[in-house]
């Protein structure tokens, strides 16, 4: 019996050892568990008073061209001027810009005076942490006022080949099935990549790639014709424009800035196999609004025409240019763009082209528009074919348009 009492007594202690180590683990786990689901404390909300006495409580998101957008759960996003706000406080960081041209790169970010803001009597005063208050800032002044990890990311962000991409791709078809049968096919895709990505900041590049096609065929079956009982063959009719072209916009001011420039075009109707085109030139941006854009371009180029068919002698090697205009509106309830484009050879004079596209798209539903437009297109040098060919080539198409977010 001591013997066995002698060898039960260490067991009994080694288990309550264990049980009390286990809840120890427990409680502690628990703890721990407890600590890492709390959430995050919040922080004191940013804070507007109107000229009227109503006061906001929400955050401050950014100034362009003095108008202030602010956002609260309640309302969402609001804009309202500067002089209509007696004051402003602020709990984040924010920079103030007093132009696009302030900062081009990381080493002027330094420069530009950030920290918490204040506005009082139409002055901004900003703190910058550890730091002395930076001078009073009339808001007249500050074209733009947005967060300071906002500035330090669109001023340094590079973004990769395929990040970054806004625009559009529209598609649209007909098909008849009677006496003739008929197919029609038109569709195109637009994208575009400018760094910086937002308006307040002035514009390093910009790259453009653009692709379009128009397809269609109209057969006519065989038949026998009964009042001189012969078999007249079948008939086809076919249609193929394609389209496409990429450019590289590289800014050397706000307005100005040199380009590279390559374009493919083949035009079934117009006898033309395939004209290439390579030039570089310089451009300026006549208009530019958070609204609408008007870019003049001149360039000089080399372009190599091939046609279907013709004499011998009729591909050519040209030397020119393309002088061109684009124009982009965007409103909430529509949007319009419009290229046009005269293409002069100096080896030929004869060998001209000229162009014009226009489209118009209505959002329908998130994403998808409804969209109408225009290709008109003339060839002044075809060579001469039978059938005979036409000099000039119109287009009117329909479609549904994808808008084209970008991302990073």
């Amino acid at each position: 019996m001591l013997l066995k009492q002698a060898f039960s007594a260490p067991h009994i202690s080694l288990r309550r050892s264990c049980a009390a180590w286990l809840l120890c683990a427990v409680f502690c786990g628990t703890e721990v568990c407890t600590a890492q689901k709390k959430p995050a404390p919040k922080t004191e909300p940013d804070v507007l008073v109107l000229v009227n006495g109503d006061t906001l409580h929400g955050k401050f998101v950014r100034s362009v061209s003095n108008k202030v957008t602010f956002h609260t759960d309640a309302l969402g996003n609001i804009t309202v001027p500067w002089k209509k706000i007696r004051e402003l406080h602020t709990v984040g960081s924010y920079a103030v810009l007093k132009s696009k041209t302030e900062m081009h790169s990381k080493m002027r970010q330094g420069a530009v005076p950030a920290g918490t803001l204040d506005m009082t009597n139409q002055t901004i005063t900003l703190q910058p942490p550890q730091a002395p208050a930076v001078p009073p800032i009339p808001v007249k002044q500050a074209q733009y006022v947005v967060s300071s990890a906002t500035l330090a990311r669109e001023a340094t962000r590079r973004t990769g080949v395929f990040s970054g991409w806004s625009g559009a791709a529209t598609a649209g078809a007909t098909m008849v099935a009677a006496t003739q049968k008929q197919y029609t096919f038109s569709g195109g895709i637009s994208l575009v990549r400018a760094e910086p990505s937002v308006t307040w900041l002035a514009r390093r590049n910009r790259t453009a790639v653009n692709f379009s096609a128009s397809f269609g065929k109209i057969t006519q079956p065989a038949y026998l014709d009964t009042t001189t009982n012969t078999m007249v063959p079948a008939q086809v009719t076919k249609t193929a424009i394609y389209h496409a072209d990429a450019e590289r916009d590289q800014y050397f001011s706000t307005r100005f800035f040199a380009l590279v420039q390559t374009a493919f075009d083949h035009n079934f109707s117009q006898n033309l196999d395939l004209q290439q085109i390579y030039g570089g030139g310089i451009g300026w941006t006549a208009i530019k609004t958070p609204s609408q854009e008007a870019d003049l371009k001149a360039t000089t180029q080399y372009a190599k025409q091939v046609f279907l068919s013709g004499a011998p002698g009729s591909n050519q090697n040209l030397v020119g240019s393309t002088f061109s205009a684009n124009y982009t509106l965007n409103l909430p309830l529509l949007s319009y763009s419009q290229s046009l484009a005269f293409i002069p050879a100096y080896n030929n004079p004869h060998a001209y082209s000229l162009s014009e596209v226009n489209t118009l798209a209505f959002p329908a539903y998130k994403n998808l528009s409804f969209s109408i437009g225009t290709q008109d297109s003339y060839l002044n040098n075809p060579p001469v074919s039978l059938p005979p060919t036409q000099r000039n080539s119109f287009q009117f198409t329909m479609g549904i348009t994808f808008a084209i977010k970008p991302r990073y």
